[in-house]
């Protein structure tokens, strides 16, 4: 095994890792590190593998099907694990979670679809700038998570989700920021925590964006490119030409 594809092999053992981390209660230090400081080094070192083993293989010509299978899955299995934890501790909104996990399982069978047919539909700027936007998000609300529940009460409920300067406790922490009191550890908190949110928000509109981007490339590509048939209607077709008229096919699909 390659080094590229031992990284992306590590990404996906640390995702259990990070679930526990991230969900079990615990006041305790673990390796000298709080709870919420070790979540989000887990996290961000994970996160960076995957610029890691992309460049090396690029770098060394290591390039194989089985990272760009991997590749993928353990992105996957690192954000969808990652939302669903800070869901569960109520630090993002579940409908912004179902979002971004359907736009990911969209993407994915679109591709599967296009590649099925001999299309390849390469990853696009949006796409990139939404992975980076949503480990900013996790990474900004993991840290605002030092009970291991947020530091305010959620946005979707207790206030409208855009109007983040209806917080009592936001306006406190804007107010001792720019000059008047002493920004406290809980001031921080209520600031990372906002910060996670809106960037959450910032994912959620990128999401639906660049599905849009991938969907309409497909279908542009479609337009102008004859899709392979079937196997059956290729295996018809063969046979057809292999026999005079008359004779039956010697070629049968296993349909089981």
């Amino acid at each position: 095994m390659n080094l590229p594809n031992a990284l992306t092999l590590s990404r996906i053992f640390v995702v259990p890792i990070l679930v526990v981390v991230l969900l079990t209660p615990f006041s305790e230090d673990w390796f000298g590190l709080p709870r919420h400081i070790l979540g989000v080094t887990l996290f961000l070192s994970a996160a960076f593998t995957d610029y890691l083993d992309g460049q090396i293989a690029r770098r060394r010509g290591q390039v194989s099907r089985l990272g760009q299978l991997l590749d993928p899955l353990a992105d996957k299995l690192l954000i969808s694990a990652a939302l669903i934890s800070l869901v569960e501790n109520r630090l993002a909104p579940a409908w912004a979670v179902v979002i971004i996990i359907g736009r990911e399982l969209a993407v994915t069978g679109l591709r599967s679809i296009a590649a099925a047919d001999g299309i390849v539909i390469h990853a696009s700027r949006m796409g990139k700038f939404k992975m980076g936007a949503q480990v900013l998000a996790i990474a900004l609300l993991i840290l605002s998570s030092v009970a291991g529940e947020p530091p305010v009460a959620n946005f979707g409920r207790a206030f409208p989700a855009i109007q983040f300067w209806s917080v009592p406790e936001l306006r406190a922490a804007l107010s001792h920021l720019f000059g008047a009191g002493v920004t406290t550890a809980t001031d921080w908190q209520v600031l990372l925590y906002t910060a996670g949110r809106a960037t959450l928000w910032i994912v959620v509109l990128s999401a639906c964006y660049s599905m849009y981007e991938y969907f309409s490339a497909f279908f542009k590509a479609t337009l102008g490119h004859a899709p392979h048939a079937p196997a059956a209607d290729r295996v018809a077709a063969a046979n057809r030409e292999a026999q005079p008229q008359g004779d039956k096919p010697t070629v049968q699909l296993n349909r089981s």
